[in-house]
């Protein structure tokens, strides 16, 4: 049988890209899907060119069989614990059993390896399947991107259209923040899937840009005339983050609670994806911050 890639958590956004990507490299793909998935989503991935693998994600037996013959196992999976840690670790056994010499967890976020633990939940959860990976006898790579770049488009703190504002924490508004496309996250996962020497870590972004820049972009995409708005400490925020999460236990069941979405505004302003990995696949066209930004 022809070597594949398994991609799970394939309906999905980043998932499904990944695939397209996938396939318009010639690659073969075999589309992890859960059980009683959205029946149009899985038409469209299938319309791509990928095979269907439909199966319960808490069966080890049906994930090993899954597993059999790839050569390297790309998780776009999202969710809580019971999903980046739980299900994760099943995925991650069978692929190990199943002898795939290569795993790509769903990480795809800002350099949490650089931020303490308890700074951000979501990432916290990325950490601790990391201690199953690390000691697993496959070959790990984590693909770290910075912050998704759609969420410039969000009216978020740090670039609010509404408001014609941007935020900044700590002491520097020209920090320069990692930002990349979902296609971008996309191709270079796919590179990186069919590359048999990626290192434990890949660091990408689009492109970086910073409280002062955005600014001026907004000026020049006529936007308006967007004030730069001083948000204090980080250890403020960090505190105010955490004094929130204790104030409402209920988001310890949601993926984006209000605080999750803080704890992502400060992991972007207190880390930055350095070293980068950008050229490893220099057929990759990366998207600049005037691309998007003049398209919100």
């Amino acid at each position: 049988m022809k070597n594949f890639i398994l991609v799970a958590g394939a309906t999905g956004d980043l998932g499904a890209r990944i695939i397209k990507s996938l396939i318009g490299k010639g690659a073969e793909v075999h589309a992890l899907v859960r059980s009683g998935s959205d029946e149009k989503k899985i038409d469209k991935i299938a319309a791509l060119g990928a095979q269907i693998i439909e199966a319960d994600l808490t069966d080890a037996t049906a994930l090993t069989n899954a597993c059999m013959g790839a050569t390297c196992v790309v998780s776009a999976l999202a969710g809580l614990r019971d999903v980046i840690v739980d299900t994760q670790v099943l995925l991650l056994k069978a692929a190990v059993k199943a002898g795939v010499p290569r795993f790509i967890p769903s990480d795809f976020s800002s350099d949490f390896t650089k931020l303490q633990e308890g700074e951000n939940r979501n990432f916290d959860l990325r950490r601790e399947f990391h201690t199953h990976l690390d000691k697993a006898d496959i070959k790990g790579t984590s693909i770290l991107i910075g912050a998704f770049a759609d969420i410039l488009s969000y009216n978020t703190p740090f670039y609010n259209l509404k408001e014609q504002s941007v935020a900044y924490w700590g002491e520097d508004p020209n920090w320069k923040v990692d930002f990349t496309t979902k296609d971008n996250a996309a191709e270079f996962t796919a590179s990186a899937a069919l590359d048999p020497d990626t290192p434990r870590i890949l660091r990408i972004h689009s492109f970086s840009v910073s409280p002062v820049e955005l600014t001026a972009f907004a000026k020049a995409f006529n936007k308006g005339e967007f004030r730069l708005m001083p948000m204090g400490s980080l250890a403020d925020f960090a505190a105010y983050n955490k004094r929130e999460r204790a104030a409402h236990p209920e988001g310890e069941h949601e993926l984006y609670a209000k605080w999750q979405q803080s704890q992502y505004m400060h992991s972007m302003f207190s880390v930055q994806n350095t070293p980068l990995d950008n050229d490893r696949y220099p057929n990759i066209t990366w998207t600049t911050a005037t691309e998007v930004v003049s398209q919100i």
